[in-house]
């Protein structure tokens, strides 16, 4: 199964494809960037190279250091050209998040309670980021059933590590949250939510004040519908270094 990957600069000659997959938190990083290249390959502003031998990644990928791993192909893009992702650059506040493993659920109580005109305290951002936690280790591991709801999360989670391994460690308040738990907690909660990156991070230097969605999770549940209100979405802000802050 190959994957997308890039050295942190989509405006630059060359995007590379990955042969094996590990990091199952970038996911959406990678969706992001095959949408990109598809869209450069028909519109003619990159082409497709086959390479002659296998040639070493470089030696980080967003903040993933010490990665085996071997290009197979890259995509040639034109120089000079604006990245299509620009186009997408959007505005916003950042409210940080505490680092202690549970940045995603704390960011995302944090920004449905922001939506709702609320502010948390600490201890409440944390019992509530707690909840929704066990609230995906109750869908996804308590309840054979209602796992059936989520396939694409289980399918996530079980190309990283068998799903036992998962239902022990989402038990944890260390745990890490990403991809998988956002399948879950979107339709879980009903909630739409949009991740992004930093403007500086897509470029690959140190300027740029924006932020750029790479994915979004829920969408249904920001359009008008007979049964229930749009809701507001939840923007997240993905750093390289596995960290989730709120846009606001």
């Amino acid at each position: 199964m190959a994957q997308k990957h890039h050295n942190g600069n989509l405006n630059f000659p060359h995007i590379y494809l990955l042969i094996i997959t590990q990091f199952r938190t970038h996911f959406h990083l990678f969706w992001f960037l095959e949408a990109l290249i598809l869209d450069q390959l028909r519109n003619g502003t990159a082409k497709l190279e086959l390479l002659s031998s296998p040639v070493s990644a470089p030696n980080h990928f967003f903040g993933v250091r010490n990665c085996s791993t071997f290009f197979f192909a890259r995509i040639g893009s034109s120089l000079g050209r604006q990245s299509p992702a620009m186009k997408k650059l959007e505005r916003f506040s950042v409210q940080k998040v505490t680092g202690d493993g549970r940045c995603l659920f704390r960011a995302l109580v944090k920004g449905m309670a922001y939506n709702k005109g609320t502010a948390l305290n600490q201890r409440e951002e944390r019992e509530n980021a707690d909840e929704l936690r066990m609230a995906v280790k109750e869908a996804i591991c308590d309840n054979d059933r209602e796992r059936t709801l989520y396939e694409e999360a289980v399918i996530a989670i079980t190309v990283d590590e068998p799903l036992r391994r998962y239902c022990q460690r989402i038990g944890r308040p260390d745990f890490w949250g990403g991809e998988s738990e956002l399948l879950v907690l979107s339709k879980l909660c009903k909630q739409p939510v949009i991740v992004y990156i930093p403007e500086h991070e897509h470029r690959g230097s140190g300027w740029g004040s924006g932020f750029i969605p790479i994915a979004e999770y829920g969408s249904e549940f920001g359009k008008v519908s007979r049964n229930m209100k749009p809701r507001k979405p939840v923007r997240l802000l993905y750093s390289g270094r596995n960290h989730y802050d709120l846009l606001v």
